[in-house]
């Protein structure tokens, strides 16, 4: 049987690179056409599934408006800016949710939380987290019910230096052989409490073009 020959060309080093980087330039190619392809839906889900956490930090029976769409940018003092979604009843904000964030054992743990006007807290869901499936994931809601131990909880109720948990004198549980986690959630909230205090007045009034028209008075005679 003859077995025909391959072309010279094919065993230089050039041919091999140019092969090869034709390969990896059309894999590059379909990557990118599948991100533009999915990029507009990924970016809906996740939209979605943010305002359902939302909806569980500001309850659907404390406002009349869509939170999601109503913002406030509030300027922090260390010149970082933060997004702030506030609720209203009849055009007065009832409540406001925006991001914390705690340093957990693996990394950043990202939440958002609701505080009515009063300053107590409506709710707080974790975000993203990179803990220990199985020890630090259970700041999760859907995993336990530990993150709820928030709720209705305001500096009145229990003052800033009690926001800690038991290992460190405060009454928040830590789980077992997961401390870190715990911590950096209630620390996150606290400092969520503290931002909302320093800002209240900025983050419940009305902006001037919210303001209410002025009723028109009847005309008098001259």
């Amino acid at each position: 049987m003859t077995t025909l020959a391959q072309p010279t060309y094919r065993k230089r080093v050039g041919y091999q690179a140019t092969l090869l980087g034709g390969i990896a330039l059309l894999a590059s190619a379909v990557l990118v056409i599948a991100d533009l392809q999915t990029r507009d839906t990924i970016a809906e889900r996740r939209a979605e599934d943010f305002r359902r956490t939302l909806e569980q930090v500001l309850p659907a029976q404390m406002h009349d408006n869509r939170p999601q769409e109503d913002t406030h940018t509030l300027r922090i003092e260390d010149g970082r800016s933060l997004e702030v979604y506030r609720a209203r009843q009849e055009g007065r904000v009832s409540g406001v949710a925006f991001r914390v964030q705690g340093r957990g054992y693996a990394g950043p743990i990202h939440v958002l939380m609701g505080v009515d006007a009063a300053g107590e807290v409506l709710g707080v869901r974790v975000l993203q987290h990179k803990e220990t499936p199985g020890l630090g994931d259970k700041i999760e809601v859907n995993r336990d019910p530990w993150i709820l131990s928030f709720d209705g909880l305001s500096f009145d109720a229990l003052p800033a230096p009690r926001w800690a948990v038991k290992k460190d004198g405060g009454p928040f549980d830590q789980f077992t052989g997961a401390t870190i986690t715990p911590r950096a959630v209630v620390n996150a909230v606290r400092d969520g409490l503290t931002l909302f205090h320093a800002h209240q007045s900025e983050l419940l009034q009305r902006a001037p073009d919210e303001a209410q028209p002025a009723q028109n008075l009847p005309e008098t005679e001259s």
